[in-house]
């Protein structure tokens, strides 16, 4: 079971180092196109580009701190501990599909089966928070039991 977190640990990792790759390459290609554009006679659109520009950079900004932040969150998980109770790091196995408590990376591919890694603050990690094995709630008007916690 250890094995199995690990590895979604890495899946994890791998995917928010590559966003955070990705904020840092567009981030860097907005700041230059910035740099790059000359005043034009037409001032209108020269500042109506520029300010395209910066808005581009703004947002690359926040998707990097976004990236940034979520990276901080998974290396808080401690991957070995095991515990009866959903907590943040635990590997949860319902009727519904399974879910690796964590961050939002979607759907993982773990030896032919789906693996959902979900924040603890999405709503279906807010409501998987805290429960064992037997408990249920209902999601999206689904019914959902948990059959085990790792």
């Amino acid at each position: 079971m250890q094995d199995i977190k690990e590895t979604l640990y890495r899946l994890c990792l791998n995917f928010i180092e590559q966003r955070i790759q990705t904020a840092e390459v567009a981030l860097q290609q907005a700041r230059e196109a910035s740099n790059d554009d000359t005043k034009s006679s037409a001032g209108d659109k020269y500042e109506t580009s520029r300010e395209m520009m910066q808005q581009d950079i703004d947002r690359n900004k926040r998707l990097l701190i976004d990236a940034q932040d979520n990276l901080r969150l998974l290396k808080s998980i401690e991957i070995n501990p095991e515990s009866e109770i959903v907590r943040h790091g635990s590997l949860v196995y319902t009727n519904n599909g399974s879910f690796y408590i964590s961050v939002s990376a979607g759907q993982l591919t773990l030896d032919g089966k789906a693996i959902f890694a979900i924040s603890p603050s999405s709503p279906i990690g807010k409501l998987l928070l805290d429960k064992k094995k037997g408990d249920a709630f209902s999601f999206n008007d689904k019914k959902f039991v948990v059959e085990a916690v790792a």
